[in-house]
């Protein structure tokens, strides 16, 4: 929101600079994101009065000029304007501030000088040494009106606050919202703005007719009725305030309603009452297809949850949003009828977001507004359309109020409000502070407040909001710092987490890169990764406000997200790509929650890496994603198997399961290239995927400590023929049962000549070692002849010649 601080003014003395009053602000909450300064830094200059001009004792030409500050304080300082004189209003700057050197049009510090045997401290500026314009003949003399003491960018020029306000606060979306937080910031009084009028035109009850069919979706509704309007230009004043904050003006009834918005926070909207059929208002559902012409001159059909202001026949205007061109106030309109309403927030915002309409008017509604405001906006709007357009004003409003609430109170407990600050408040203190925001606050011995919240906030409604406005007005930067006291609670183990960490080390330091996407996908995305049929038994959960078409269902895997991000990396990377992913996946469960499982995916692509760095044109495949997983597993204390595979997702042949203790906990495999040019990825893509929580149970609680060998390992290949249906990590199994074997890997799968047809080689190595003595030859040959008979007797291994 833009804030003019001449705007501001008018409510509350500015007894602080703009830049010391941006960063009080901000200390409390309302941050201040940009100064916007049109009349150039201004920082330390004030308006002063002359009490007094006497003669320089040693120049002609130059005076002694005495100025008021303000502030209790005089300044005596040599000038030289001829048009200086005893009682005008000038901006002066003290030693120290940054000004136009009127001499070299650059800027320069101020410094206190001894001008002709007299000191001088400060100056009386001209327009040039402002920045305004060339003059430098005389001093800018300013309006008789020009408050005392006051920052000069507060008074000439405009100083625009663009605020970042939070959605917990539609009360700071006002100029007066604001004007009551300086007030209870800098100590000074309110001024609020009056509504009183003249009220010489006949009763409203009966002339207009006013029926809420949805309370639900509007708890209030006022009008008020203003006859023999002029509709004209408005005024300078008022269109430069539009301006200033961020508006464009139109006529002077529509600028009043958006003037009353900027400086009370309630949207209104004025009708020409002469368009209104049977003089009704009728604030609706709209029926279905219902269609309405904007202001913005585009046409919209509405949607039946939508609420609209309609007349005896048709929608006038989209409730909270919008206006219609249906009852357009014009040039031609002598009779207004005045909207200030309330309406259900949450309506007001799914309304504009499916319609991608959004107003200044639904921007404030949707964040939910008092309903005690719309009667005192409507007055207030009341007052400037008599004072500015003319006319008559009926006598009172016609107020329909079928959401009546009772007011809120809050009880305040010392013990909380010093628990929780970590400070001792003074019950005068909190009174003070919680009265200068508008609250009502009495004292109930021995140790309570009984806190009346302000009609404006509601934000409020717990203690613990109270604190947070007692802490604000204090500072936050005022509160002592202290150390935490008290019990500390029982540190329960997060089994989960600490394994998802683990699993994101191991990967990391196994030189994978992490990447991290969202956990709402769409069925497109997953009708790639997944068989039809599956999708259609297990459909995945939907949720009920999907911000897009592409995150409107909870993902089931993490397929879909890895091989989208490695595609989109592929497109300029020729490399290795090693990418994986940690996260839950959510199963779908008939009528419950979704299952969440934790889960970890990693993909490999592109060629392998030189010692250099440099792609060495081997691509990298299946057993590449295998050993990534078994190192992520051997890190974990997990000694897995791998039986063939069938999956939707990956290439026949090239798919394994990954079982640990005879239970299935992921896949490994390569991509099917149908799944991969889904993605646009021409490349092979190996993978691997582990459910997490399937895998926990068998990870062992301790770490077991072997210590490092004392005697030498004995090395050897062992080549055996296998039928072709026996996998090789049946093999595998069987050579690392044996005592004396340390370690046992498989380096070569051969089929061909001289290999009999239906049988295939494989080629193991070995590491024989003994932790109480050096082995022998003939210990290594005993070993090794068993691991031949064993492997024949079970597999119908030979021992390849």
């Amino acid at each position: 929101m833009r804030l003019p601080l001449r705007w501001l003014s008018e409510y509350v003395d500015l007894s602080l600079s703009h830049r010391e009053l941006a960063e009080r602000l901000t200390i409390a909450g309302i941050e201040v994101g940009e100064i916007i300064a049109s009349a150039g830094d201004w920082e330390g200059i004030t308006v002063a009065q002359v009490v007094d001009v006497a003669c320089h004792p040693n120049a002609d030409r130059l005076v002694l000029a005495t100025v008021d500050l303000g502030n209790g304080e005089r300044q005596t300082v040599v000038c030289g304007a001829p048009n200086v004189a005893a009682g005008q209003k000038v901006p002066f700057a003290a030693a120290g501030v940054r000004l136009i050197d009127g001499h070299t049009g650059k800027p320069a510090v101020l410094k206190s000088a001894v001008i002709r045997g007299v000191q001088s401290a400060g100056m009386i500026c001209s327009e040039k040494e402002l920045g305004l314009s060339d003059e430098h003949e005389g001093i800018l003399v300013l309006d008789e009106g020009a408050p005392l003491g006051l920052p000069l960018a507060s008074f000439l020029g405009e100083v625009v606050f663009d605020l970042e306000v939070t959605p917990n606060r539609p009360d700071l979306l006002s100029i007066v919202g604001v004007a009551r937080e300086v007030a209870a910031l800098t100590g000074q009084p309110l001024r609020e703005p009056s509504l009183e009028h003249k009220e010489v035109g006949p009763q409203i009850t009966g002339r207009v007719k006013v029926e809420i069919p949805d309370p639900d979706l509007c708890p209030r509704y006022c009008a008020a009725l203003i006859e023999g309007v002029r509709v004209a230009e408005s005024p300078s004043w008022l269109q430069e305030r539009l301006i200033s904050a961020g508006m464009r003006p139109i006529n002077n009834v529509v600028d009043i309603t958006n003037y009353v918005m900027l400086e009370l926070g309630q949207p209104l909207h004025a009708f020409d009452f002469a368009k209104i059929r049977r003089k009704r208002i009728i604030v609706r559902r709209a029926e279905p297809g219902e269609k309405i012409n904007f202001l913005d001159g585009t046409e919209r059909e509405l949607l039946s949850d939508m609420l609209v202001i309609a007349d005896a026949e048709v929608p006038l205007a989209l409730a909270g949003v919008m206006g219609g061109l249906e009852s357009e106030v014009d040039p031609e309109t002598t009779t207004v009828l005045l909207e200030s309403a309330n309406f259900y927030a949450p309506n007001i915002r799914r309304t504009s977001q499916a319609l991608k309409l959004r107003s200044d008017a639904s921007s404030r509604f949707e964040k939910g507004l008092s309903r005690q405001l719309p009667p005192i906006a409507a007055q207030r709007a009341v007052k400037l359309i008599l004072e500015l357009c003319g006319g008559r004003a009926a006598k009172g409003l016609a107020d329909e109020f079928p959401g009546k609430q009772r007011d809120m109170r809050v009880t305040l407990t010392q013990e909380r409000l010093r628990r929780i600050l970590g400070i001792e408040v003074a019950t005068a203190q909190v009174r003070q502070i919680l009265t200068s925001l508008g609250f009502s606050c009495r004292w109930v011995p021995p140790d309570r407040f009984v806190v009346r919240v302000p009609y404006w906030r509601t934000d409020v409604a717990i203690p613990d909001d109270v604190i947070e406005e007692i802490a604000r007005i204090i500072g936050y930067d005022q509160l002592p710092t202290s150390l935490l006291r008290g019990e500390l609670p029982t540190a329960w183990p997060q089994t989960r987490y600490r394994l998802r960490e683990r699993v994101a080390d191991a990967l990391a330091a196994a030189g994978l890169q992490e990447v991290i996407s969202y956990s709402l996908t769409s069925l497109d995305t997953l009708a790639k990764v997944l068989a039809p049929e599956e999708l259609a038994v297990n459909r995945p959960l939907r949720i009920a406000n999907p911000m897009s078409r592409e995150a409107e269902y909870a993902r089931t895997t993490l397929r879909a997200s890895l091989l989208g991000t490695l595609a989109a990396n592929a497109r300029t990377n020729t490399g290795l790509l090693a990418l994986f992913e940690r996260g839950r996946v959510y199963l779908p469960q008939v009528d419950d929650l979704p299952q969440e499982v934790e889960s970890v995916g990693a993909v490999v692509s592109g060629r392998r890496p030189d010692r250099w760095g440099q792609p060495t044109g081997d691509p990298v495949g299946f057993y590449d994603a295998k050993a990534y997983m078994e190192r992520l597993l051997s890190v974990l204390g997990v000694s897995p198997e791998v039986q063939e595979a069938v999956d939707y997702a990956y290439l026949p042949g090239r798919t394994a399961a990954v079982l640990v203790d005879g239970r299935q906990v992921g896949l490994v495999g390569q991509i099917h290239p149908r799944v991969a040019a889904a993605f646009d990825i021409e490349a092979e893509v190996a993978m691997f995927e582990l459910n997490l929580d399937a895998l926990l149970p068998h990870i062992p609680p301790t770490v077991h400590y072997h210590p490092v060998p004392l005697f030498p390992s004995v090395e050897e290949d062992l080549a055996v023929v296998v039928p072709d249906g026996v996998a090789a990590g049946e093999a595998l199994s069987i050579i690392r049962s044996f005592p004396l074997v340390r370690r046992a890997s498989i380096f070569d799968v051969y089929t061909g000549p001289p290999v009999p047809e239906g049988r295939k080689s494989l080629a193991f190595s070995l590491s024989f070692q003994a932790s109480e003595h050096t082995l022998t030859d003939a210990e290594v040959s005993r070993q090794r002849q068993h691991i031949i008979e064993r492997l024949r007797r079970e597999l119908g291994a030979e021992l390849r010649a």
